[in-house]
């Protein structure tokens, strides 16, 4: 091409020029595919040198090829001899040791404690789902459904109204401390006076019912439930009195104490008011105070599940009842009397449905129907257990109340350790007597003994945790005398105790 004086014009090089092609030859696509195989490789190579170097106790690992290894092939890309993607290293040959530092078994006992024992685990699970559903079975094939409407409530319920009406007059023991204690504060009467009134009111409270059952022909489970919730008021007039009387010396006398009580403290030495009682007797506590931590509100959701949960486990109790406890200790002899195998295996066979019992019944009472109440009430303070499942030792956490008004008590006067412990259990112990000799109407103090053993139990663990560190056994003691041993010999015991008490009778 020309311009218009004749030169020749050249054309303007291209936008768009074509790459220039590589040294090592053009792209192919074997090329290309056998780099996708090593890199592929490299990364199950690498996955397996450290598989083998974890088997082979070789933390560290195979070392990683150094540069002076490396090459490059035709194509560009880059390997390495004896590499990620060289399965001919060393550390793959059969001459590289697999033995390499000295380790226990997992199950010895250095190195028992630091494995996972998730699968262990879910193999109990599947063992106790097994082995449960069999019992199952087996119990429906032989009894049939033996649970009926009439389980909870009947005609022969009405002959217990003397013991309903015992229930509902409780509250004016409460309110009967409570005109004792605005005379107290109010010094009309001195505190010799408001003592002696309260425990006159406080023995009044436990000796009407026990002798509105003992007078009345009403059902065991009756009783068992008015003694419940009569020792339960006992308990609650005991604190209120008890606590009033020491907001009296602090405030009133001007007794000095070590410790000055902190703003908080202040706020609860208060006279007592009528709206503070009623909160408490119905407060899930058995400690009085004037004030107690709250929520800010009722979670109705929340609190709609508790209570459907609440009677599906009421529902499951007495299913266990009537269908697997009753046959058992109906079937049975009385293990002091029988032989001694016999005794051993009625225990056996009623331990397993006891355990389940007592775990729904902790699971319904403690955690289900407390929180109902602390969630009406909006109480704020809601442990109402800790995880005596974990106890390696026999001595299960000592109740609030116990330890307020019994434990701490006899420490300030002077009394040695030993002495308020012993004298903490025998009035738990008294108490569970009451409980279940007075509905039973017998005295053979089965439940008074139950509790008071517990104190050489805990010597003994003591020892066991003292000279075995870091070991189980205190928690097995406490589950083979709580499950085996314990409970199902207290049923076995009373129930036979009250049938040989109706057979006289009659």
């Amino acid at each position: 091409m020309e311009d218009s004086n004749g030169a020749e014009i050249k054309a303007p090089p291209p936008v768009h020029r074509r790459p220039p092609r590589p040294r090592g030859g053009g792209f192919t696509p074997e090329g290309f595919v056998a780099a996708l195989r090593r890199r592929l490789s490299s990364g199950a190579a690498v996955a397996a040198r450290a598989s083998f170097a974890a088997d082979s106790g070789d933390e560290s690992g195979p070392p990683e090829p150094s540069s002076s290894h490396r090459r490059r092939d035709s194509s560009g890309d880059t390997s390495s001899t004896g590499g990620p993607g060289d399965f001919t290293a060393f550390s793959f040959r059969a001459a590289a040791p697999v033995h390499r530092k000295a380790k226990e078994s997992p199950l010895s006992s250095d190195a028992i404690f630091k494995q996972s024992h998730a699968g262990l685990f879910n193999l109990c699970i599947v063992v106790l789902v097994a082995v449960n559903g069999r019992l199952i079975i087996e119990n429906l094939m032989k009894y049939g459904l033996l649970i009926r409407a009439g389980f909870w409530f009947n005609s022969t319920s009405l002959r217990d109204w003397p013991l309903l009406m015992c229930c509902l007059s409780l509250p004016a023991f409460p309110l009967g401390a409570f005109s004792v204690e605005q005379l107290a504060f109010r010094n009309v009467i001195t505190d010799a006076v408001a003592t002696c009134l309260h425990i006159i009111l406080t023995t009044a409270e436990i000796v009407y019912p026990v002798l509105v059952i003992l007078m009345c022909d009403s059902a065991v489970v009756s009783g068992f439930l008015l003694m419940f919730i009569a020792c339960i008021v006992w308990l609650k007039l005991v604190s209120f009195a008890h606590t009033n009387h020491d907001i009296r010396q602090l405030t009133i006398s001007g007794k000095k104490v070590d410790n000055a009580p902190s703003t908080a403290d202040m706020d609860n030495l208060q006279a007592p008011t009528l709206g503070s009682l009623i909160y408490f007797m119905m407060a899930p506590t058995l400690c009085y105070q004037p004030s107690y931590p709250r929520t800010e509100n009722v979670r109705k959701g929340w609190l709609i599940r508790q209570i459907i949960l609440y009677l599906i486990f009421t529902g499951i109790q007495g299913f266990i009842i009537e269908q697997y406890i009753n046959p058992i200790v109906v079937n049975s002899q009385h293990p002091l009397k029988g032989g001694l195998l016999n005794a051993v295996e009625t225990v056996l066979r009623l331990s397993l449905p006891n355990v389940y019992l007592w775990l729904c019944m902790f699971y319904c009472f403690f955690h289900l129907w407390l929180n109902i109440l602390a969630e009406i009430l909006r109480f704020g303070d809601r442990e109402f257990y800790k995880d005596w499942w974990n106890a390696k030792t026999i001595d299960e956490p000592v109740h609030k109340w116990i330890v307020r008004h019994i434990y701490f008590p006899c420490m300030r006067s002077g009394i040695s350790k030993e002495v308020a412990v012993f004298v903490s259990f025998f009035v738990s112990a008294v108490l569970h007597e009451l409980v279940v000799a007075v509905p039973c109407r017998i005295l053979k103090f089965w439940a008074f003994l139950g509790i008071m053993l517990q104190i050489p139990l805990i010597t003994l663990t003591s020892c066991l945790k003292s000279k075995f560190r870091d070991t189980m056994a205190g928690n097995m003691i406490f589950w083979f005398f709580f499950c085996i041993y314990g409970q199902p010999m207290c049923v076995l015991l009373y129930y036979h105790d009250v049938m040989n008490r109706i057979g006289k009778t009659e």
